[in-house]
């Protein structure tokens, strides 16, 4: 019966008991007789030794996860981002039978560092939106077209129905709202132009004493205007991706292009989509 001891690093030694009948080499020496509770000192100390390292890289990485946030990151930056949006919606007021449904793309580039204080601290951007599909629903009615007393008026025929276009909104200001850690609220307002197919809306009936809707100037424009304001939020799903929710009230008016301009006094209108951070 023999006892050794082992030297960890030349500072941490253990000593336990072991038979044997040649002597130890290595990075052990015989000392003293076996004792079981120095093999379980042993033991503890060789795993507190083994998976301290890797205890302190678990709590590295736990630590770097908790303090990471893809907001901090853009919050003191200017990047670019860009993405796609699927937009639809329905008019409000008199236009409550009107539905809006737009596919299109955005691009924006923060301005400015992080400004101001507690909950309003955020960054300043500009951005553009294109919808290169455009299109609303509306009621069919019929109309009639009068050209004066003595030629008299046209047979009844449809009007409203589908339009189809393109809008551009080439001003947005938006306030990206820096709080947060995966989460970016904004607020913003907007301003566009709109094309479509067809003079939009469309207006007239079937009374031939009424000028103003059957007359020959009673018509509307293909082209109108899209101020709005609304809100919305980044939501992170990766260093430089994010989903992309929003809410905006959009009016509709040609500001008197065309003869008459019923327009579409406003309309709410929400999109998804989804945006790369460079």
């Amino acid at each position: 019966m023999a006892a050794f001891y082992c030297e960890t690093d030349g500072k941490v030694k253990v000593k336990f008991k072991l038979k044997v009948k040649t002597p130890l080499r290595g990075v052990c020496s015989i000392r003293a007789p076996l004792n079981p509770a120095r093999i379980s000192m042993l033991i503890v100390v060789s795993i507190a030794i083994l998976t301290t390292p890797l205890l302190a890289q678990t709590t590295s990485s736990s630590s770097a996860a908790q303090l990471f946030s893809p907001v901090t990151t853009f919050a003191n930056s200017t990047p670019w981002e860009f993405g796609g949006l699927l937009q639809g919606g329905v008019g409000l007021e008199q236009r409550t039978n009107f539905n809006f449904i737009l596919v299109g793309g955005h691009l924006g580039r923060i301005l400015t560092p992080q400004l101001g204080h507690g909950l309003f601290r955020g960054n300043f951007e500009y951005a553009v939106e294109v919808f290169p599909f455009w299109q609303a629903h509306t009621p069919v009615f019929q109309r009639i077209m009068c050209s004066g007393v003595d030629t008299g008026c046209s047979a009844p025929y449809n009007v409203g129905g589908t339009f189809t276009g393109v809008s551009i909104t080439p001003i947005i200001l938006r306030w990206n709202f820096t709080r947060g850690r995966r989460l970016m609220p904004w607020v913003q307002a907007a301003g566009g132009s709109l094309w479509t197919n067809h003079k939009f809306p469309a207006v007239g009936d079937l009374n031939p004493s009424n000028p103003t809707q059957t007359g020959p100037n009673a018509d509307t424009s293909v082209w109108n205007f899209t101020p709005q304001g609304g809100i919305g939020v980044h939501y992170f799903l990766k260093p430089r991706r994010s989903l992309d929710f929003s809410v905006n009230g959009v009016h509709i008016s040609s500001a008197s292009l065309g003869d008459k301009n019923p327009g579409v006094n406003v309309s709410l209108q929400m999109s998804i989509g989804y945006t790369w951070w460079k």
